[in-house]
């Protein structure tokens, strides 16, 4: 008869040789990391990555070869990121070690109301705060990249325009490697394309979007990059703007010629923690990707993932319920700082981190139910069961995220970096391109909270912190963020995909600094989410053994096996120096060094 320890090894013996059987057919869809000495871009499109690396072979800085990109992709992925959305970058300058952050994400235009998407009895109107010109928020991204490049750019403005003004005049085609995920997901937003003529003649033809191997021209959009390049504050003061806020008035939108005047993106000082040997930092409020992200590994502590294995059960139980506590608290707290008090430090406190990892039982999971925000004295926050933020809800909430979103990454050749994310929110945005610009408009309204406690498209819930209020910036979970260690560039990382780009950074993180896994493996290998709400493991088909899911199951763990997710990229150095850089396998990008 086996006794208990011995039954135990007998269980790890075989729990071990089965994660061995499945990493090596997972590898088999591993992507190899290129490697470069001299620099390098990660782009969720080549030909934006060839933007970007231009401009380091012309003797560009990392700030250079990222506005390039940045515009490239907004010519490239238009209904993932544009001129019409926003975002926030992260820079590392290596000579100084100092990590500056940038807030350029679009805010709530003067007319904007706390109540503005509900109907008469209180109730929020479904897609209000989604399709058409009510969903739009002041644009920040051409601000944001003239801020960045006036300060810190080497070339000419001019110049790091070029290559998109190029890719909208001349027209590029159309990838075979777009994902049906993409597909799907445009299809999912045709009507509402279809619906804005300016929009359904560019994007469309008979009715049908431009498939891969089809060529997309977009003139209009290369006079407006070819004005930008000319004069950037033409896009609020100039032509550009008279144009936006004109169609507007017509549409019954509420950003005005004062809104687009009055814009200015937002220096922030970002937020950073040490996790084993690195210091991470990321993107302070109005993102929550910096906090939660930090707050999660606070909460792993000093655990040794590392020699339980990669995606052994016990690890992923642990990360799935920090996941949880860290969702749980961004609900309450997290907002726009220049409105709201949003408490960073104590979030981001050892003693709290301490606290919250005490209420996690390792062998069985906590409804979402059980998991609440915190205030500072450490009582609980009750959620009434009639509570439209209760899990019990009838609000709906989205099995899947939409591939909206584009981050991009760049390191120089003397190791200065840039780690960027910009949107125009849901894929093509709110469905509206203004006439005569080729520009399409962020829905970046549905970010806020309409009412408190309903989801908003990504299932992710707000409260008062993140209420509509005239200038205010909406939540954010974009995560760009740089890792350094004594100093130097260690690596930098970022992802698309609404609430899960918190969870895609913290496990490519993971994968490097904890596994040791090159940057290829840590963007490619299969993922796990948790965000509270819904109470729900979303993991990747196939993406766990059966003997991991039998055992999370047996914790109490509601499972949710989907399609695959994300679309992260990110750079790194190894210890000889050599910088490696790789895309995400699940979507087209490329990594392209000098």
């Amino acid at each position: 008869m086996l006794t208990v320890t011995k039954a135990k090894q007998v269980a790890s013996v075989i729990f071990s040789f089965t994660i061995l059987l499945y990493s090596q057919v997972a590898s088999a869809a591993l992507t190899l990391p290129l490697r470069s000495k001299k620099g390098m871009v990660v782009s969720a499109h080549p030909l934006a990555s060839e933007a970007g690396i231009s401009m380091l072979r012309k003797g560009g800085n990392a700030v250079d070869a990222a506005v390039a990109t940045t515009f490239a992709i907004s010519v490239v992925e238009p209904f993932s990121a544009g001129i019409g959305g926003g975002g926030f970058l992260l820079m590392h300058s290596e000579k100084t070690s100092d990590i500056k952050a940038l807030d350029f994400r679009e805010r709530a235009p003067l007319k904007a109301t706390r109540n503005m998407y509900l109907d008469a009895e209180g109730k929020v109107r479904p897609n209000a705060s989604i399709n058409g010109y009510l969903a739009v928020g002041t644009p920040g991204t051409v601000a944001g990249l003239y801020e960045v490049h006036r300060r810190y750019g080497k070339l000419p403005w001019q110049e790091v325009i070029k290559p998109a003004i190029a890719l909208a005049k001349d027209g590029f085609i159309i990838s075979d490697v777009v994902t049906w995920r993409s597909l799907q997901a445009s299809e999912s937003r045709k009507e509402v394309v279809l619906n804005n003529l300016a929009a359904r003649e560019i994007f469309t033809r008979n009715g049908e979007f431009y498939k891969p191997g089809e060529k997309l021209v977009q003139r209009d959009l290369a006079r407006t990059l070819t004005a930008i390049a000319e004069n950037p504050q033409s896009f609020y003061t100039g032509s550009i703007a008279r144009a936006i806020a004109s169609d507007m008035v017509k549409n019954g939108g509420l950003i005005t010629l004062e809104d687009l005047k009055a814009y200015k993106p937002i220096w922030r000082t970002p937020v950073c923690g040490n996790f084993r040997k690195a210091k991470i930092c990321s993107m302070p409020p109005p993102s929550s990707g910096g906090v939660h992200l930090l707050q999660i590994l606070n909460i792993i502590g000093d655990t040794d993932l590392k020699s339980l294995g990669w995606h052994h059960p016990d690890a992923i139980h642990l990360m799935v319920e920090a996941m949880k506590i860290a969702y749980a608290d961004r609900s309450k707290y997290l907002g726009d700082p220049d409105f709201v008090k949003v408490p960073v430090q104590e979030l981001l406190s050892p003693a709290y981190a301490k606290k919250r990892r005490q209420e996690i039982n390792m062998q069985m999971a906590r409804p979402s139910t059980e998991v609440k925000p915190v205030d500072l004295n450490s009582k609980c926050l009750r959620l009434p069961s009639s509570s439209p933020a209760s899990p019990a809800s009838s609000s709906p909430c989205p099995q899947h995220e939409s591939p909206q979103t584009s981050h991009l990454t760049v390191v120089d050749e003397q190791h200065n970096a840039v780690s960027l994310t910009f949107t125009v929110n849901l894929i093509f945005g709110a469905g509206v391109v203004t006439p005569g610009t080729g520009i399409i408009l962020n829905n970046e309204m549905d970010d806020f909270a309409a009412a408190p406690g309903v989801p908003n498209a990504f299932g992710l819930v707000g409260n008062d912190a993140n209420s509509i209020a005239p200038r205010k910036t909406p939540l954010s979970s974009m995560t760009p963020t740089i890792v350094t260690e004594n100093g130097h560039f260690r690596m930098a990382a970022g992802a698309p995909g609404g609430s899960t780009i918190i969870t895609q950074v913290l496990q490519v993180i993971l994968n490097v600094l904890e596994y040791n896994m090159d940057v290829g493996a840590a963007v490619s290998v299969p993922r796990i989410h948790h965000q509270w709400l819904p109470d729900e493991l979303r993991v990747e088909s196939w993406g766990l053994d059966a003997l991991t899911l039998q055992d999370l199951r047996r914790r109490g763990h509601k499972i949710n096996e989907t399609t695959p997710w994300g679309n992260s990229n990110a750079i790194a150095v190894t210890s000889d120096g050599t910088l490696e850089g790789a895309a995400d396998p699940r979507g087209e990008g490329s990594p392209k060094g000098l």
